[in-house]
């Protein structure tokens, strides 16, 4: 009696096969769960503000001409006359930035026993522009007695050239404080920071100057000595944001 043997493998041997080596991956995977899946990055995110100021050398001023009379006519042509006496000063002075800011012209009542009554009207033309902080007070002077009858305000900024300087001193200063911040957490913690992963960087923010008010009148009295007019620093402010692992 013999015994026949067959030796042709099955056409699922191939099949078979893939399954058995995917099942000893699973089986690995599940064993060693650091495959299974990336190992999560431990980071501490800190936030560093830096703070710089800049010398001021430029005096922001608002000026204008204000008029009344009884009619809008008369007003605006008087407004109208006054205004081109104190632009042509100014352009004279070279200021910059030099244009108008506002113009109005409004009708003026009078109130007696619930009636209203028009009594004329009052017109203005606002101009703002910029001069450096020594020519201002006797440019202030000057549009004065070139028919100026009201100061809005006067404020003091510094160049472009000396923001733009702050702005590094203070992104700088961000970024030194985010790092003295996060080293002295994870030294508080008992840890060590390895890699700065990402930086992000605030925009760099001026406050607006604060305006200093002047008194018309107050120019008027001076007009034997030029008005002083003295300029600050210009704060310049900076953030810096630093995700660092540990």
């Amino acid at each position: 009696m013999f015994l026949t043997v067959l030796t042709r493998k099955p056409r699922s041997w191939s099949r078979l096969k893939a399954i058995v080596i995917n099942a000893g991956m699973l089986s690995l995977m599940v064993a060693n769960p650091v495959l299974a899946q990336e190992k999560i990055m431990k980071t501490l995110t800190v936030t560093g503000r830096g703070t710089e100021m800049a010398a001021t050398s430029l005096a922001q001023i608002r000026l204008g001409v204000e008029a009344q009379g009884k009619t809008a006519n008369e007003v605006q042509q008087e407004v109208a006359r006054r205004s081109n006496s104190v632009v042509t000063l100014l352009k004279a002075r070279n200021v910059e930035r030099l244009e108008t800011t506002g113009i109005n012209l409004n009708p003026t009542y009078r109130y007696d026993s619930g009636t209203q009554t028009l009594t004329g009207y009052t017109a203005s033309n606002i101009v703002s522009f910029r001069v450096a902080t020594e020519k201002a007070g006797s440019l202030l002077d000057d549009a004065v007695k070139a028919g100026a009858t009201r100061i809005d305000s006067v404020s003091f900024v510094a160049s472009d050239a000396a923001i733009a300087t702050a702005q590094k001193a203070a992104l700088r200063k961000a970024t030194q404080n985010a790092q003295e911040q996060a080293d002295a957490v994870l030294s508080a913690l008992g840890l060590v920071s390895k890699d700065i992963v990402s930086i992000q960087i605030g925009a760099a923010f001026t406050p607006p100057p604060r305006p200093v008010f002047a008194e018309i009148d107050a120019l008027k009295k001076a007009a034997a000595a030029p008005t002083p007019v003295i300029g600050g620093d210009q704060q310049v402010e900076a953030s810096v944001t630093l995700q660092i692992s540990y």
